[in-house]
Order: structure tokens, then C-alpha cells, then sequence
């Protein structure tokens, strides 16, 4: 994410002519504030990456629980019919 950061550092008052310097610990401050923004912004994302990776365990461990379900129902189904035609054909035979 690139930041405008003339909004972040608005340019210091000096006299016109003169060129435009930054001190030594000024420019150390700027360093500093921008790492720990940085900083900042990995651990906001690193949350949030934690977040999204959990909460795709969480639809894996659904979805595998949902497709056992439902094999096991396609199973009884298949079950209940074939013992169905089976009774159908001993009632046919009597």
C-alpha cells in the first residue's frame, strides 16, 4: 500500500532561498515513525491472514462432516430401495 506522505510529513516552515534541510534526528523520527506504522500494518494483516486461515479450517472440517452425511444418507437410501424391490418381488411371488 503506497501512502501520500506529504500528509504525513507537511513540509517545515524555513525561509524562502534557503534550501530545504532535514536534521539529522528529524529525518531518525520520520524513520522511526514510519517503521512503527509499518510494524503496524504487519501485524494488522498477520491477524487477519491468522483469521481467514482458521476460519478456512473451520469450512474444511464443515464441508468433510456435510459430504459424510450425506454419503452415509445416499447409502440408506440405496439401502431402503433395495430392500423395498426385495419385498416387492417376495410379495409378487406369493
Amino acid at each position: 500500500m503506497i501512502r501520500d506522505l506529504s500528509k504525513m510529513y507537511p513540509p517545515a516552515r524555513h525561509p524562502p532561498g534557503q534550501p530545504f534541510k532535514f536534521t539529522v534526528t528529524e529525518s531518525c523520527d520520520r524513520i522511526k515513525e514510519e517503521f512503527q506504522f509499518l510494524q503496524a500494518q504487519y501485524h494488522s494483516l498477520k491477524m487477519e491472514c491468522e483469521k481467514l486461515a482458521s476460519e478456512k479450517t473451520e469450512m474444511q472440517r464443515h464441508y468433510v462432516m456435510y459430504y459424510e452425511m450425506s454419503y452415509g444418507l445416499n447409502i440408506e437410501m440405496h439401502k431402503q430401495k433395495s430392500s423395498g424391490a426385495q419385498g416387492e418381488k417376495c410379495t409378487d411371488a406369493r
